[in-house]
């Protein structure tokens, strides 16, 4: 089994993602409120060189991310990773998302 987390920045596509999800077959996620370090940072950025330039490229209409966790076995982890670029769009451009999976060696509490 694998664990898909997902930081999405457009929140706005929020439901439609989950709604996809659904379509695919896959029944659960634990979303959270989120933000990323350069959000938190944002008040000492203009001091520190680097962070000075990331600030420009963060889009100020969103203080805040949502994170998705998702239990799936090996075979949804395509059909999700397909769903979340369908819905959100490439996740390569800037304040779209990124999404990762990690192994899971045991798991209790949720069927899947």
């Amino acid at each position: 089994m694998q664990l898909l987390v997902i930081v999405l920045n457009k929140v706005d596509r929020l439901e439609d993602l989950l709604k996809d999800l659904l379509n695919v077959g896959i029944r659960g996620a634990t979303v959270i409120d989120s933000t990323g370090m350069a959000r938190v940072l944002h008040g000492d950025m203009d001091n520190i060189p680097i962070f000075g330039s990331i600030k420009m490229l963060i889009n100020e209409g969103y203080s805040y991310n949502k994170t998705l966790f998702v239990v799936l076995k090996e075979e949804q982890v395509k059909l999700a990773i397909d769903s979340v670029k369908q819905t959100v769009g490439d996740l390569s451009k800037p304040d779209v998302g990124i999404l990762f999976t990690i192994p899971l060696n045991h798991v209790e509490g949720i069927e899947i």
